[in-house]
């Protein structure tokens, strides 16, 4: 059973309001039945828990922002950040497989798609009939998407795809994807590709010491033919794809504190438990100091979370303002799990505490949806007006 302990060092659960807290309650103890007493066997053996999808859907945590008219849960964008933070407080692939599945693939068909594509899709998509996953990166195009080299040609009643996408989170059990893909004018379209469609692989990317226990893969398009009736109408240009990213950093920026706190969490138990020198060594000006600071950092990236929670509810939240809140988060948990690794010495390396786990996961979330570095230049350019990228 799980003992964890939630930092709250600034009341913001008063802030919150019951609706809310309740829906966190759900899914924390979901996470405290379903995830916990098994992740870390999954990471060790590398597999994906396929099992606990069915209990994903369920709780709303596909799609929990899309309209009940389409089959999803039509909470607010901070029913979202929470139930993201309690996701990745269990582990940051299994909020990968739900921020995907919400974000980069029900977000886009949502906002971006024929009426007659929401309505098949959908909720599918939200009660888990169908999973799916985002076709954005490629091998030579990671940070530069614009670069991409993937198109697709007009031929009747179909397009022709050609090219691939790789570091796909949910691409090798995935039922569809969303490949974003140049049009025979050069300009960025998307279209919703289905599993079983000639000329459509997903080979399975192997050897992670990251998301181990997430399903990553790639998307290989040769001379795929789709309808035309699978093509993103409401959209062209790079406005698609990064309005997306947007939706999934958002959920990112809760969901990292997550995993800052369970660390935190577990490491304040530990430092309490764990006696040398006669004493806990929670008694020590060191430690002491370590878990000082890491409260601090966790409730200064509470607070912006939350801030960042209003104004997307009232529609106000910028693109630079989610990148800075996803940077701040994912660094501030990948220097509490550092931190609380040390203060439990050895035994911080196990498979019997999360930090290693959670420490090796941020080392992918600090680089995807915009890696540490291009957050930065995101804010710099919003600070001076001055493009500084490439």
């Amino acid at each position: 059973m799980s003992q964890y302990n939630a930092p709250d060092y600034y009341l913001l659960d008063e802030l919150i309001g019951e609706e809310h807290l309740l829906i966190r309650d759900s899914v924390r103890q979901w996470v405290n039945q379903q995830l916990l007493p098994v992740i870390e066997d999954y990471a060790q053996r590398a597999e994906f828990p396929s099992q606990l999808l069915p209990g994903m859907a369920q709780l709303g945590l596909f799609g929990p922002t899309i309209p009940e008219e389409y089959g999803g849960a039509g909470l607010d964008y901070l029913a979202y950040g929470i139930m993201m933070q309690e996701l990745e407080r269990g582990d940051s692939g299994i909020r990968s497989t739900a921020s995907v599945q919400g974000s980069l693939v029900m977000y886009p068909i949502y906002a971006y798609g024929s009426e007659e594509q929401k309505r098949h899709y959908l909720p599918k998509l939200a009660n888990g009939e169908l999973m799916g996953c985002f076709g954005l990166t490629e091998p030579n195009h990671g940070s530069n998407p614009a670069g991409m080299l993937t198109r697709f040609e007009d031929d009747g009643d179909q397009v022709v795809l050609n090219g691939s996408k790789m570091w796909i989170s949910n691409a090798p059990f995935a039922d569809i994807a969303i490949v974003w893909a140049k049009n025979p004018e050069g300009k960025v379209q998307g279209l919703i590709v289905e599993r079983g469609m000639e000329g459509f692989s997903t080979p399975e990317t192997h050897n992670k010491w990251s998301l181990r226990a997430s399903a990553t893969g790639e998307l290989v398009f040769d001379h795929m033919r789709v309808p035309k009736n699978h093509i993103l109408p409401g959209v062209t240009g790079m406005r698609g794809p990064l309005s997306c990213l947007n939706q999934a950093r958002y959920g990112i920026a809760w969901g990292a504190l997550g995993a800052a706190m369970d660390c935190y969490d577990t490491a304040v138990r530990y430092a309490i438990e764990r006696e040398q020198f006669g004493k806990p060594i929670g008694g020590f000006q060191l430690q002491q100091k370590k878990l000082a600071e890491m409260l601090t950092e966790i409730t200064k990236g509470q607070l912006l979370v939350w801030r960042l929670a209003t104004l997307k509810n009232e529609d106000r939240a910028t693109p630079a303002q989610i990148s800075m809140a996803k940077r701040n988060s994912v660094a501030t948990a990948l220097q509490v799990a550092r931190e609380a690794r040390q203060v439990l010495g050895a035994m911080g390396i196990t498979g019997e505490y999360p930090i290693m786990r959670h420490m090796m996961n941020l080392e992918s979330v600090v680089t995807y949806e915009g890696t540490h570095d291009i957050h930065l230049l995101i804010t710099g350019m919003d600070i001076t007006g001055i493009n500084a990228f490439g």
